[in-house]
């Protein structure tokens, strides 16, 4: 038995020794190799190496959208990628606000996926050659809207900002978009540096101020006399069709028993110009509750409401089919409509970091 034992106990032994043994020849041999760099996975080139060596060349300032050289390209890429990834096209219109974002490069990034579909490219190729079918025109004007190439309008951009606090100041009180606002002032301002020529030649250009009427309109809006009193009637009448709601009632309460004093020094105030924006503000609003107590909402057509601002409460009619116009406006030899320059503002992207589009036209 102790012969046996001993044998047992040996065998064990053994096993355990070789065992270990092995065991730490393993780990040598593992550093060995760990330090000899043989298991480092060195990768390779990725395929697409190439391609985004050359999308590489195009920096931040080249990568915007909306950069000549590059324009028709990348609506062509973000026109069909819509079609396949819409998700994707639209993340990438998002980054438009974003001055740094580098649209080739949000493109490449969704496209290295792309290079074997062969769907996608057959159309990409196809949009790609017809906008490259359209030379790029040299025009002597740079703005598509005819009379924004004039310089009265590099003028009153400069003098509507000016007054920006007022007019969001005003917006805010009346419930109104700022933008909307500010598309009757363009309309009018227009008008009256196109009309009065010396007075513009004289005070606007100089100054970059706005124009004031003080005689059969007044201030900056060419608001006439009847029309405030009758939005100031409006404000109070809860049985009006133009009624605003409780929230209102006060923002144009007098402070003197001479109110019509007070109104045209409100109005016709050459330093101060807030009460020609609510004033303003209130005409659209009222007219807008008009319209949509009657059942048609205008809240998004601002032609219409640009154009009813300018012709009054007594022609505004609700309508199914409402129209654009208003006042004739020569503007360099052109005739405009009020309404249409007004729309043509609204939608042109000018002064859109001081005006921003907001997700309500209306508070009611």
């Amino acid at each position: 038995m102790n012969i046996k034992n001993n044998k047992v106990i040996k065998f064990i032994w053994r096993v355990f020794l070789y065992g270990f043994a092995l065991f730490g020849f393993g780990v040598m041999a593992a550093y060995g190799v760990f330090q000899l760099g043989w298991t480092n996975n060195k990768g390779g080139v990725d395929k697409n190496n190439r391609y985004l060596a050359d999308m590489a060349k195009f920096d931040a300032k080249d990568g915007i959208i909306k950069t000549d050289k590059y324009l028709s390209e990348n609506l062509a890429h973000l026109a069909i990628l819509s079609r396949f990834y819409p998700q994707n096209a639209q993340l990438i219109s998002s980054a438009l606000s974003n001055e740094n974002a580098n649209i080739n490069k949000m493109i490449a990034a969704c496209e290295i996926g792309l290079h074997e579909n062969t769907q996608y490219q057959k159309a990409l190729n196809d949009l790609s050659a017809a906008f490259r079918s359209i030379p790029y025109q040299k025009q002597e004007k740079t703005n598509a809207i005819e009379w924004m190439n004039t310089p009265e309008w590099g003028v009153l951009k400069q003098a509507i900002v000016k007054d920006k606090a007022l007019i969001d100041s005003a917006a805010r009180l009346c419930g109104v978009e700022p933008r909307l606002i500010v598309g009757c002032l363009v309309g009018e301002q227009i008008r009256l540096f196109n009309s009065n020529r010396e007075s513009y030649k004289r005070y606007i250009e100089p100054m970059k101020v706005l124009n004031v009427q003080s005689q059969f309109s007044l201030g900056v809006n060419g608001i006439k006399d009847f029309t405030a009193m009758a939005v100031e009637s409006n404000l109070k009448n809860e049985k009006s069709e133009f009624y605003m709601g409780k929230r209102y009632e006060h923002i144009l309460d007098f402070s003197t028993s001479d109110h019509t004093a007070e109104r045209v020094s409100r109005l016709v105030n050459y330093h101060n110009h807030f009460y020609s924006f609510l004033y303003t503000g209130c005409i659209l609003h009222q007219t807008a509750l008009q319209w949509k107590r009657a059942g048609y909402s205008i809240d998004n057509r601002p032609d219409i409401l640009i154009t009813l601002f300018n012709i009054g409460f007594s022609e505004s009619h609700p309508s199914a089919n409402p129209e654009c116009g208003g006042s004739h406006i020569n503007v360099a030899g052109k005739i405009y409509t009020f309404g249409v320059i007004g729309f043509n503002f609204y939608y042109s992207g000018e002064l859109l970091k001081e005006f921003p589009y907001e997700a309500k036209t209306f508070i009611d």
